[in-house]
């Protein structure tokens, strides 16, 4: 499992791409999704998950809407337009980030994968 020094740097950029690939989402399933992509290697909480999408929602990056399902409030997050913009440099910024953790971890990787 990922420990949660490392992820905490990168969960902005995680809940980004994941709003940016799915029409909208809520928690629980963001949860879900992220374990299942990693086959269990990061288990997000919720106390880690919520301030980064009420952040996001803060600074303009997502919306909420809230649905009624089996009597239940489900609020679900989607990117507005800059949204959109904010994932893509975030998303870019963590794969450069991951190339260049590669590079110090494996000096001959940098020779052979040169970061643009």
């Amino acid at each position: 499992m990922i420990s949660k020094e490392l992820l905490k740097g990168s969960l902005k950029s995680i809940v980004l791409k994941l709003l940016k690939e799915q029409e909208r989402m809520y928690g629980y399933e963001i949860t879900q999704k992220v374990e299942e992509i990693t086959r269990g290697k990061i288990q997000l909480t919720y106390g880690a998950l919520y301030p980064v999408l009420h952040k996001l929602e803060k600074d303009g990056a997502v919306t909420t809407e809230s649905e009624t399902v089996n009597n239940r409030t489900r609020v679900y997050y989607k990117l507005t337009k800059s949204g959109f913009e904010i994932a893509k440099e975030k998303i870019q910024e963590l794969e450069e980030y991951i190339e260049t953790l590669k590079t110090i971890l494996h000096p001959d990787y940098g020779l052979n994968n040169a970061i643009c």
